[in-house]
């Protein structure tokens, strides 16, 4: 893909009442977990005085074709004004070869997604249109103990506010959950554990920029697919986002994915880069709380490690709790973010 980075449209903010789409581009985890699912849908009527949508595909294995229609569905039907993902998956890559440009860049709804809609975004973002890094219906609106505040609040400001807020370190998060399978996910949620908070590294500037990235997994196998990833000067200033997920990456694959960044040329463009809070345990691969320590720790070490080489000058910031653990703030995706790294502060730009 040749030319300048696209001057990025975000999508307008929302009213009381509207439509909007509840999707599972990617993985139809609602085939299996209708009871989770429904209570993402409460949560959006109860919580966000919306009224979710659902299309053919939200509930259904489908293939590639038939998720791309009802995404093209939703961006072409002027009664919806923003678009869920379910939750993540494997397959969303495959996804984005049917569809076609113009009614989302016609209409540009906000869309909410993370880890596999990271490809969303992304080919978004490739259009032109900014969208949210966050947001799964099952995962944080159906959270069984509730929505948390930090992500009630950054949807909120996404969806209807606007403005600028600041996103704070937490004092406590989890990496574990409730199996859905278990009851008990629909009314309780799994403990949490007192935060490590943020780490700062590097040169102490302030920016102000639009984002980029999201899951490294997804981000790399974009590069490694070799269509979806622009010119790497198209992507110079802004923030980069990059946070793990539940497959827990070793640390040697997340400095192979970040060298492979660097020597296209990617990793240089970027002054700053936030890495998500690292998810080091799962329900089905449970670890002590000393190895998740030794896990999150190693992980900064290859990102450093990578970025001693390829960008030595950025300025880097761990452990903010926008990816794979709870609680999790959204985050503008092609909108702005200003970090302050001499006040030692991150503010999101709705």
């Amino acid at each position: 893909m040749r030319g300048m980075r696209p001057d990025l449209s975000l999508p307008p903010k929302l009213r009381s009442g509207d439509r909007v789409a509840v999707l599972s581009p990617a993985f139809a985890a609602p085939v299996l977990f209708p009871e989770v699912y429904e209570l993402g849908l409460r949560r959006i009527r109860d919580e966000l005085g919306l009224i979710p949508v659902e299309y053919p595909t939200t509930r259904k294995h489908s293939s590639p074709q038939d998720r791309a229609a009802d995404l093209t569905a939703a961006y072409a039907d002027p009664d919806i004004r923003a678009v869920f993902a379910t939750i993540g998956g494997a397959d969303q890559i495959t996804v984005l070869p049917h569809l076609d440009p113009e009614p989302f860049q016609a209409d540009p709804k906000p869309f909410f997604g993370y880890s596999d809609n990271t490809n969303l975004l992304n080919w978004l973002w490739n259009h032109g249109v900014a969208g949210y890094h966050g947001g799964s219906t099952m995962v944080h609106l159906g959270r069984g103990a509730g929505i948390t505040p930090e992500h009630l609040t950054s949807l909120r400001a996404a969806l209807f506010d606007g403005g600028d807020l600041e996103i704070t370190p937490v004092a406590e998060f989890g990496d574990e959950e409730l199996s859905w399978e278990d009851p008990r996910s629909l009314t309780e949620s799994a403990p949490m554990h007192p935060s490590p908070g943020w780490e700062w590294h590097g040169p102490q500037r302030v920016v102000t920029a639009p984002t980029w990235g999201g899951s490294l997994e997804i981000t790399h196998w974009n590069l490694a697919a070799n269509r979806w990833i622009r010119p790497s000067a198209d992507y110079a200033g802004c923030v980069l986002l990059l946070e793990t997920s539940e497959e827990m990456p070793s640390a040697s694959q997340v400095h192979r994915m970040l060298v492979a960044f660097g020597e296209r040329g990617l990793l240089e463009q970027f002054p700053v880069v936030l890495v998500g809070a690292a998810k080091g345990s799962h329900f089905a691969d449970s670890k002590s709380q000393e190895e998740r320590a030794k896990y999150r720790s190693d992980q900064r070490d290859a990102v450093l490690r990578a970025l001693a080489v390829y960008n030595p000058e950025a300025t880097v910031v761990f452990g903010v709790d926008f990816g794979h653990t709870d609680p999790q703030w959204v985050l503008p995706y092609g909108g702005r973010v200003t970090v302050d790294a001499v006040a030692k502060r991150i503010v999101a730009h709705f």
